[in-house]
């Protein structure tokens, strides 16, 4: 049953699109908001336009780059606008993806996620983030850093999550009636188990007659941490969605 009007910064993403379909898919209004649809949330283009009559703010919109200052810098400004427009237009909260273990985080892109979530949950408006897990589909951007026909990943542990399991779960944070209880640890999404970057990569270099060879963290922002599950779910996360494996046998 719809709510009203959700916003989706980012909605053309790799996370957006499928939060845009599972909203659509539960009969809510979504306003897509990406350059691709004239809403620019850095320079403000086609903002406030884009939030008139919107209720809740879905922010899963990313910096391309794993560059801590320029992703952090991205972040910054977009949790700015987004709080400063949205306060303006009368929306209730923002509903934001972040990563499990950002607030561990040194070094990286995890780190600017960090900062970003530190700035989202600072600004005027009530703020509901969800931590996801790696996405399965990240395993095929890592591939596509290969050298020729080899690609080089590390066996560091995460437990993979699918992008269409951690949007479900987002669309219900984010239109959730009630508000979380007080000191309510962040809610996390991953999925049914732990896997290793590198067998998950080996099992879908097979299928694109890519090579992997497995290396160590060396390089890798807090790979350390990785390495000791400081970005595995907590014990009260939410375990769900396919295995890495089920998940492949359902793609192209």
């Amino acid at each position: 049953m719809s709510t009203g009007k959700i916003a989706v910064a980012g909605a053309t993403g790799r996370l957006g699109l499928h939060v845009v379909d599972v909203l659509t898919e539960r009969g809510h209004q979504v306003v897509p908001m990406s350059r691709a649809t004239g809403v620019d949330i850095i320079t403000g283009e086609g903002l406030a336009e884009a939030l008139s009559g919107v209720e809740v703010i879905i922010d899963v919109a990313s910096w391309h780059g794993s560059e801590q200052e320029a992703a952090t810098e991205f972040f910054r400004t977009s949790a700015r606008r987004l709080h400063e427009a949205g306060r303006q237009a009368g929306v209730v909260r923002i509903a934001a993806a972040s990563i499990i273990g950002a607030d561990k985080a040194t070094a990286g892109f995890v780190a600017a996620k960090k900062v970003h979530e530190e700035l989202l949950l600072a600004g005027p408006l009530p703020v509901r983030i969800l931590r996801a897990a790696q996405f399965h589909e990240f395993v095929g951007q890592l591939l596509a850093w290969r050298q020729g026909d080899v690609a080089y990943l590390p066996a560091l542990p995460p437990q993979l999550v699918a992008c269409r399991t951690v949007a479900e779960e987002l669309a219900d944070l984010a239109t959730d009636p009630d508000d979380p209880a007080p000191g309510t640890p962040i809610p996390e999404i991953a999925g049914p188990r732990k896997e290793i970057m590198a067998e998950a990569g080996r099992l879908l270099g097979a299928r694109r007659g890519i090579e992997v060879v497995v290396v160590d963290g060396a390089g890798i922002p807090d790979a350390e941490i990785a390495a000791a599950g400081g970005f595995l779910p907590g014990p009260h996360a939410k375990l769900a969605g396919p295995t890495f494996l089920e998940w492949l046998d359902t793609q192209p």
